[in-house]
Order: C-alpha cells, then structure tokens, then sequence
C-alpha cells in the first residue's frame, strides 16, 4: 500500500480535480471521498471524467477520513476548520480552503466573518524558506487561486526592492469554475457567454493573503469574471521603487522552481497554454509611459491554484519529489 488518501468535498470542481491527480499518482492510494449533498452517489454519476474509478462518495465526517494518512479538504471557506479540529493527529491535511491562511484575525473577520481558527503553514512552495516549512509540516493552508498568480508575480519584485509595496493594481480574470459548483443565476450560460463582468471589486477576500504573502501595503485588486470554465489571467502593477529589470529578478528567484516559467522576452502568457498543468508562466516589462512595472502571470485555477498545488504540498510534506504525479505541460488545443 502506498499513501493512503482521502478527499473531502470530492463533488465539487477542485475535488474532482484532485480525485484525477490522486488517481494518477505513483504514490497515493484513494481510499475515501466524501461530499454533502451528493453523499452516497456513484462518483462516476457526479464526475462522469472519473469514470472507470468506482467509489461511492461517503459523509463528510472525521470517521469517514480517520483511517488516510492524508486528507485533502476541499470544502467551503469556514466548513474546514471545525472538521480538521476533529481530526487525529497523525492524518496529514491540506486545507483548500481560506480557514487557516491568515495570521491576523481582524484581516479573517473583515473579508470572511465568523471565528478566526488560526494560521497553518502556508502553502506556496516557491516563496523563499517555504519548501522546508511545508516539508516539516502536518497541517497546510493551500493557496486561493487569484493569491497563488498575483504572489508568484509579485512577491520576488518587492523581496529585491524592486517594486514599490504601497502602490500595486491587479486586475485578473478567473473562469468559472472558481465560483464553484452551485447553480446561481449570474453562472448560467446565457449569462456567462460573450461578458466579462467584474464582481466583489475592492473587497475580494484573497486581498489580505497576497499582502500577508508578499509584503504589499497597499493593494487595490479587480477580479473579472471570464466566459471560459477555468484559468486565471493577472495583470499586476506597481510602482517601480528603484530601477532594475523585473523579468530578470522574476528569473532568478524561479530559477530553480519546476513549475513556474519566466517567458522568453517577447511572449506572454496566457491560460490556455497552463491548461490541466500545475505551471505557471509569467512575463514583466516596464511600461512605456508611467514606467509602471507589469507582470502578466497566468494559471489554471484548478491546477496551480487549487489542486496541483495541494498536490505539491502533500508530496513535500511526504519526502517526495514536489513534481511527483503532477504535469509541467498544459493540454492543447
């Protein structure tokens, strides 16, 4: 027997997906997934791409996951916390949701509410110590999606100095199936096909994590809603506190990282080419007239930004190599 492995919250897009990479890795064993509502379905009927992986999804309760030496939680924000705290000690678990990725609980009670539960080690192995922090750790945050492309371009700029913390501006669009799995009116295919539309501007909750990730002070972040069912696009911006070439700083600080790619000058990134990848690319240039910095970054949001990038955690807190079962190249056309 390998890994023993157990999903929570396996109905939905990020568990679905995680099932897959689960599935295919040379060192886990899927012995549980559980849901709520969709408890007690084939997984198969839930998630017809899995079909040849014959599981019947349990309850969602520590029972169901006491037996994993891992479990992955990927349920609502403030559902994961109270499970987790139920849990036994030697099961492993990466949290998928924003339950433990905040230190401060006045940031978890302005963009969430509620209880805050605490911080985990934060999951982003390519932030500077983090790889070792996540290796020696039985608990982990994972990343939120449009966290994990605004921090990868940004956080090397402000560590040299390079970019100005008070001043960033991002603009990313997500598709949709960062909203979840939910029917709701404004996810509707009539609504969805042929409109970009932008929601909780100025208030989005991954706000207070990409400061607390990259030392930004002042952050002022747009998310888009794009009509395609996953990838994220981030523009990110900030003013340039000395002068040095971002796309160099950006290439050495990933010089050694397997997952993210600094472009060749000249090409940009975009979210078809990270497509069922756990990459992400990214490219920086000075802009013209206000000698803003721009750093164009793209993700699939269920990869790197949901759960390859638990997958890479859960191989780093296993002695495994961080690429183990997960794929550098996207899937085209």
């Amino acid at each position: 027997m390998g890994i023993r492995v157990a999903v929570a919250g396996a109905s939905g897009y990020a568990g679905g997906e995680l099932l897959r990479l689960v599935a295919g890795h040379p060192e886990f064993d899927l012995v549980a997934a559980t849901a709520h509502r969709q408890a007690g379905h084939r997984l198969d009927v839930v998630h017809p791409q899995l079909t040849g992986l014959d599981l019947v999804l349990g309850e969602t309760d520590p029972a169901s996951l006491a037996d994993a030496d891992l479990a992955f939680l990927a349920l609502p924000h403030g559902e994961s916390a109270a499970l987790a705290a139920q849990m036994p000690s030697g099961v492993r678990i990466v949290d998928l949701g924003a339950d433990h990725r905040l230190a401060d609980p006045y940031a978890w009670a302005q963009y969430y509410g509620g209880t805050h539960a605490g911080p985990w080690t934060y999951g982003l192995p390519e932030l500077p110590g983090q790889r070792e922090r996540i290796a020696a750790a039985t608990r982990v945050a994972n990343t939120g999606c449009y966290a994990a492309a605004t921090i990868l371009a940004l956080a090397p700029l402000i560590a040299a100095g390079v970019a100005d913390p008070a001043d960033v501006v991002v603009v990313a669009a997500s598709g949709t199936s960062g909203a979840g799995k939910a029917a709701k009116a404004h996810l509707l295919a009539s609504e969805v096909m042929g409109n970009l539309s932008p929601y909780r501007v100025g208030t989005h909750q991954h706000v207070p994590e990409i400061k607390q990730a990259t030392g930004a002070t002042g952050l002022s972040f747009t998310p888009v809603l794009a009509p395609m069912p996953r990838g994220i696009l981030a523009t990110v911006t900030a003013l340039p506190a000395r002068g040095a070439d971002p796309q160099a700083v950006l290439a050495e600080a990933y010089a050694d990282a397997p997952f993210v790619h600094v472009l060749p000058e000249g090409r940009w990134p975009h979210t078809a080419a990270t497509l069922g990848s756990n990459s992400c690319h990214l490219q920086a240039t000075v802009d013209v007239d206000s000698r803003r910095l721009i750093v164009l970054s793209a993700l699939d949001n269920l990869g790197k930004g949901a759960a390859g990038q638990a997958v890479q955690n859960a191989n780093l807190m296993f002695g495994l190599p961080e690429t183990t079962g997960l794929s550098v190249w996207g899937i085209a056309p």
